[in-house]
């Protein structure tokens, strides 16, 4: 299955905390657009405020990057400051955007809390009702930030928790994605009917319906990184557990005392069959976000 959309691939500071790392991914967004055939999007996840420094050092490589290429190292950046309060989370975006609006940068902000705990942020927690935004604080986020330029995203809160949690924990509302349109919408007049990109948190384990609702009210990217973590180690176990009398030793296995094992227990055999099972739940992705055979 071959996608002419573009493919995120979504980093955490623990993937760019380094200097060095920055020299990788010069060469990463083409390699990975070289081999599915398709544009990638390089974005940053999760940038809480105590973290900060770590977003001004990937801006100074997206500037000095640009200056070079005259396009940024990175696509996007995420701002993940929701548990300030509400007036200093759109202030420092502003201020953000402002500078990575100059040299085409997307921004991501989080309004409202996803529960749960993801790249530091502890979320566990919070009362329920802090899980949905309301509309006029969307259009807060709006005003300030399309003043600036269009390229921009809202992580809202719909009662969204990352990870996967037991059926009837997670009181989803993705219908609420609506309202939030509409609002904006008669805020502006009722001249565009969707003028909110939005982004869906705490995918994993959502129900197909549920997706569907979220992009039909304009969700144009949604995370499913603990979805994709277990569909790799399913890979992984399943060979281990097949395998299980053949990766106990270096040699002898059930088909003999000086068999070799050296094609089971080398790590270019099981990881593969990690990203076996991992692209088959990305294919599952890709179709719920209806991104198959589109342009």
């Amino acid at each position: 299955m071959r996608s002419p959309l573009p493919t995120t691939s979504e980093l955490s500071r623990r993937d760019t905390a380094c200097k060095h790392s920055f020299e990788w991914f010069k060469g990463i967004s083409c390699d990975l657009t070289y081999f599915t055939l398709s544009p990638v999007i390089l974005h940053s996840d999760h940038c809480a405020h105590k973290l900060l420094p770590w977003f001004d050092g990937m801006l100074e490589a997206d500037e000095a990057y640009y200056k070079e290429r005259q396009e940024p190292l990175f696509s996007s950046h995420m701002l993940d400051l929701s548990e300030e309060p509400k007036d200093e989370n759109i202030a420092t975006c502003v201020k953000y955007f402002t500078r990575m609006s100059k040299i085409g940068l997307w921004l991501e902000m989080e309004i409202g809390i996803t529960g749960g705990e993801e790249d530091g942020v502890d979320n566990t927690g919070v009362d329920n009702a802090s899980l949905y935004t309301q509309p006029d604080d969307i259009y807060d986020v709006y005003k300030g930030l399309s003043a600036i330029g269009p390229n921009f995203s809202i992580a809202a809160a719909f009662g969204n928790v990352h990870g996967v949690y037991k059926p009837g924990n997670v009181k989803l509302r993705p219908d609420l994605l609506g309202k939030h349109q509409a609002y904006t919408a008669e805020q502006l007049g009722g001249k565009i009917d969707r003028p909110l990109y939005l982004v869906f948190h705490g995918g994993s384990g959502s129900e197909k319906h549920e997706i569907k609702t979220a992009v039909d009210n304009g969700v144009v990217k949604m995370n499913v990184d603990t979805d994709t973590q277990w569909a790799y180690l399913t890979g992984i176990r399943d060979f281990v557990q097949k395998k299980h009398d053949y990766i106990q030793t270096q040699v002898g296995n059930p088909e003999g005392p000086d068999k070799p094992n050296k094609k089971y227990y080398d790590p270019r055999v099981w990881v593969r069959e990690g990203e076996k099972t991992l692209v088959e739940r990305v294919k599952v992705a890709c179709q719920d976000l209806g991104n198959v055979n589109r342009l």
